[in-house]
């Protein structure tokens, strides 16, 4: 009798223990996929408010010191497919070229004035945006102050330059992939950026 309840006692530890490890492992597996879903949503989250605070169109005002290219690949009226994500419904897009001018093109990290999360490598903030450039290109690495407001918390706030192109920069209308309004004179897209097909 002895030994037969001492049996019974062994497998009903041993079915416990079993299911404790498998509640254990289902739990593991919620944790992991939920956190997965929370970091995933985040990035989401991250994304779209990057996109939000984007001012896809503009004034169409230009710094004063910017000078217009004389001799663009894309001439102003020009019809061009936009090869640039720098935005959702951007890559693909059409757009008509409204302006073109000879300057550096820098991607740049900074931090917003608003707070929130560092913004790296960022296209296009131009030579003429930026406080007490002169005409020599700013290497990488260099600190500078950013006198752009393509985003919010980027209007006076300090920035590394990541990376400098001398090139063509233009000014676009377009209508983005993804639906939408209209974008006017979004700035910039370097040349590099745009195609006739």
């Amino acid at each position: 009798m002895t030994n037969r309840r001492g049996g019974e006692f062994l497998i009903t530890k041993r079915i416990t223990l079993l299911l404790i490890s498998l509640v254990t492992a289902f739990s593991l597996v919620a944790c992991s996929t939920a956190t997965k879903e929370n970091d995933q949503s985040s990035m989401d989250n991250m994304k779209q408010g990057n996109m939000s605070n984007m001012n896809h169109s503009s004034s169409g005002e230009i710094p004063k010191r910017l000078k217009e290219e004389k001799n663009p690949t894309y001439k102003v009226g020009s019809e061009v497919i936009v090869k640039a994500d720098h935005m959702e419904g951007m890559n693909g897009a059409k757009a008509t070229v409204v302006g073109a001018y000879d300057t550096t093109a820098y991607a740049v990290s900074y931090t917003p004035t608003t707070g929130g999360a560092k913004v790296t490598n960022h296209k296009w903030v131009i030579q003429e945006e930026i406080k007490n450039a002169d005409n020599e290109t700013l290497k990488p690495g260099t600190e500078v102050t950013l006198e752009a407001d393509h985003m919010k918390g980027m209007m006076s706030t300090k920035g590394t330059i990541d990376l400098a192109e001398k090139t063509t920069v233009y000014m676009i209308d377009y209508t983005p992939t993804t639906g939408g309004e209209k974008v006017t004179n979004h700035k910039w897209v370097t040349e590099s950026e745009l195609s006739t097909k």
